[in-house]
């Protein structure tokens, strides 16, 4: 849904612009769709323009359900338009949705609490966060979304699909979901609440070890980690241990600048558009942390911004990846603000870590394997974190019998 993500601050200038230009809607809607121009300096498509047109007159003249809306018929075309690029992370936003769109960047919502993705044409949640409605009501990573209130959204957009599950504070939702290893669906019930968490937290383990938790990379991630960040310095820890587990994602930024903390001035990420350009993402950072042993911990609901930082971190040996592949978010979607309130939101480029590895749909790969089973779910166990303390000299916490 979730879902991963970055605008504005967060991707490379647009390169593709797939705007229907229309001059005087509110006066004269249907003469606008007779002057649909392709004049963008590329030959006109091998097909009959005026098929458009055709059609928009016989839904009007002869739909059983009269009167057509013009507004619902022209932003229908639009969303057609994007929905036929076949990728499902592009989409046409409505003004509504565009603004709840931005206002889930903020870091403050109404909603459950969770991030989607599509995967498997499916919609499919990359992670709840932490002590949220969808966290609190068993929700995990890799649950696919079949229904939203009896609803199903099959052939829905992401966007349209977390604009039924958003709603507002103490209204119930049901989502019907499937999960890996079951036979069949289960439907939760979940209360939705202000969504409002807090991205950055950190504590001292036993044996002297950092424990550093980023939920997610919103408008205060960077300040709050840059505060933490020497707390840590000063602690003089013997190891730092980095929880990405869970994390969505968030703006591209605040990962670059974060990873500057270990790898100094570096390549982070690089992006290649459809033209095959290249751009590079450097740090700007003095390594204050280079020097603390470092484990990553990942699993499939880390994504995104959390896979940039992570990868780059692997391909400079800087860090240890421990825990399990990540979820494979390797696309760049750039939001571009319409006249009118609405927005195209367009995958334009991928991501590349520092080495050239492509991290759309293979995600990062750990480099020890820590599975975190149902069980340990079950029984509140955490072996990835045991692990990585028991790696750098601490102390994992006792476990209950």
């Amino acid at each position: 849904m979730k879902i991963n993500f970055y605008f504005k601050k967060f991707f490379i200038p647009l390169i593709v612009i797939l705007i229907v230009f229309f001059i005087g809607f509110s006066i004269g809607r249907n003469s606008v769709l007779k002057n649909l121009s392709f004049s963008n300096n590329e030959e006109s498509p091998a097909f009959d323009q005026n098929l458009f047109w055709q059609t928009w007159s016989l839904v009007k003249k002869n739909y059983v359900k009269q009167p057509v809306n013009d507004e619902d018929l022209f932003y229908g075309a639009l969303k057609g338009l994007v929905m036929g690029i076949d990728d499902p992370y592009s989409v046409f936003l409505e003004p509504d949705l565009a603004k709840k769109f931005l206002d889930d960047m903020s870091g403050s919502f109404e909603g459950v609490g969770m991030e989607v993705g599509m995967k498997d044409g499916r919609v499919t949640v990359i992670a709840p966060l932490p002590d949220t409605p969808a966290f609190r009501a068993g929700i995990r990573p890799g649950d696919k979304i079949f229904a939203v209130d009896d609803k199903d959204i099959s052939g829905l957009s992401l966007d349209e699909a977390v604009n039924l599950i958003r709603g507002e504070k103490g209204t119930p939702v049901v989502l019907t979901i499937w999960r890996d290893g079951e036979t069949k669906t289960e439907d939760i019930e979940i209360i939705r609440d202000v969504i409002d968490v807090k991205s950055v937290s950190w504590e001292l383990r036993g044996n002297n070890i950092a424990y550093l938790n980023i939920t997610h990379f919103s408008e205060d991630t960077w300040p709050d980690f840059k505060d933490v960040a020497q707390v840590i310095v000063r602690a003089k820890p013997d190891g730092l241990v980095v929880d990405l587990r869970n994390n969505p994602g968030g703006y591209l930024d605040t990962a670059v600048n974060m990873a500057g903390y270990w790898l100094e001035q570096n390549v982070i990420v690089v992006s290649k558009n459809a033209r095959e350009i290249e751009r590079e993402y450097r740090s700007n950072g003095l390594g204050e942390l280079k020097h603390i042993p470092t484990i990553i911990l990942v699993n499939e609901g880390s994504a995104s911004a959390s896979e940039i930082l992570a990868g780059a971190l692997q391909d400079y040996k800087q860090a240890t990846i421990l825990g399990e592949k990540t979820f494979g978010k390797g696309s760049v979607q750039e939001l571009e603000s319409l006249s009118d309130g609405s927005a195209l939101k367009l995958t334009v480029a991928r991501w590349y870590t520092p080495l050239g590895r492509s991290i759309e749909e293979q995600g990062i790969l750990p480099d020890i394997e820590v599975v975190l089973t149902d069980e340990d779910y079950v029984l509140n166990r955490d072996p990835q974190l045991d692990r990585a303390l028991l790696i750098l000299g601490g102390e994992p916490p006792k476990q209950e019998e």
